[in-house]
């Protein structure tokens, strides 16, 4: 390497670093993670587990959950329980959001004014106001932020996405999509330690205090949408992925009633969206169905002139056009391993972003146009009414 080339590639480096909140000398990025709850020490553990990061700090408003993440973090974080003290943490580069859906917005926002990186489950945002807050906060500070939808970092699906562009499906006009499980009731909380129900509640409407939102929030239109919104974030990214969608024309949403104790949001719904690219996208959710393989309870079918698309959680396939009525049909097929390795890659894929401030494989944009339709989706479930896009409002309108 000559003079040149090595300041170039010197100062390209330091750039990157500095970019990148000044890594350690050793290029180790320092973690801190908000929200200690099942999900958040999964990701805690996982990321942990990732060559070149160290968990530095831990928050969360509920003190068993903060004693397990810190157990999760290998037990020599820094504890908070305020999330903006740990941002506040100058050994901290990046955080890892896993807090209920209402908060992801506000903590991203601070996130990345306080110069952090951001991994941020999914869904992005609780309302369509948040998701153009997000994304103007992020693309101002220039962070990385990844949202938590894997299947974008999931070999099985980069693959797949390749099928798609091959031309193989001819046109597309409808995808349906399905995700069937059995919750068999709510969770009957009961706390066993400290809870900060205000700091907890944070900007959702304040409601006198609760076990069951506490336990069960994800039942509750104040913090979610339900099952429908948590996997039709997975569901309904990856067909705008495939499909080169973005922002919905209509959404229409249909759901039965409640059968879980004690919540507001129906396990059993159903979405349909109109989309500008001249398809249309089915999805349901059903969790008192009988979960026949875990393998293909999830399913994503782009009916294709030419072929159909089957794209499961752990394996595809192509079927071409046939009007023969057979057992076994001919089909293009590709199976892999344990989906498991899908967050993996993700995380993967979030901190080398973080080193080289390369774009991450699910960026804020992505992240908004899905959560978008979930909002509509929402809106249409609750009022019965079709919810149209209105792009120069920049919200939705019946």
């Amino acid at each position: 390497m000559n003079r040149r080339n090595f300041l170039t590639s010197t100062a390209s480096a330091t750039t990157a670093l500095a970019g990148s909140r000044a890594l350690g000398a050793n290029g180790t990025i320092g973690l801190g993670t908000i929200g200690s709850g099942g999900r958040g020490r999964y990701l805690t553990s996982t990321f942990k587990e990732q060559p070149g990061t160290e968990m530095r700090a831990v928050c969360d408003v509920y003190e068993p959950n903060l004693q397990k993440g810190l157990e999760s973090a290998g037990g020599k974080a820094k504890t908070y329980t305020e999330y903006q003290k740990l941002l506040e943490n100058k050994d901290v580069d990046a955080v890892i959001i896993a807090t209920p859906d209402h908060w992801h917005a506000q903590m991203t926002i601070d996130a990345v004014a306080a110069g952090k990186d951001v991994y941020v489950e999914k869904p992005m945002c609780h309302t369509i106001a948040e998701t153009f807050r997000v994304v103007e906060a992020v693309r101002k500070h220039k962070r990385i932020v990844q949202v938590g939808t894997q299947r974008r970092s999931y070999d099985l699906f980069i693959e797949g996405r390749k099928v798609m562009d091959s031309g193989k499906l001819g046109e597309v006009r409808l995808v349906n999509a399905w995700w069937y499980n059995n919750a068999s009731s709510a969770r009957r909380t009961k706390l066993d330690g400290k809870l900060d129900w205000e700091k907890w509640q944070g900007p959702s409407p304040k409601r006198d205090f609760d076990p069951n939102r506490f336990g069960n929030w994800y039942y509750y239109w104040d913090y979610s949408g339900g099952l429908m919104v948590g996997q039709a974030a997975h569901v309904i990214d990856a067909i705008h992925w495939y499909m080169n969608s973005s922002f919905p024309i209509a959404v229409t949403c249909a759901g039965g009633k409640p059968h879980l104790d004690g919540v507001e949001i129906p396990e059993t719904t159903t979405m349909a969206i109109e989309y500008p690219e001249d398809y249309m996208a089915v999805f349901t959710v059903g969790y008192k169905a009988m979960r026949y393989n875990a393998a293909n309870d999830q399913m994503k079918q782009f009916h294709g002139s030419k072929a159909r698309f089957d794209v499961a959680r752990e394996s595809w396939a192509l079927y071409p056009e046939s009007r023969e009525i057979v057992m076994k049909p001919e089909m293009e097929k590709k199976e892999y391993g344990s989906f498991e390795r899908a967050a993996r890659q993700h995380i993967a894929n979030f901190l080398d972003c973080a080193r080289t401030r390369k774009e991450p494989n699910a960026p804020v944009e992505a992240g908004q146009s899905t959560a978008i339709v979930l909002c509509m989706a929402i809106e249409a479930l609750r009022s019965g009414r079709r919810m149209k896009w209105n792009a120069a409002k920049r919200d939705m309108e019946v």
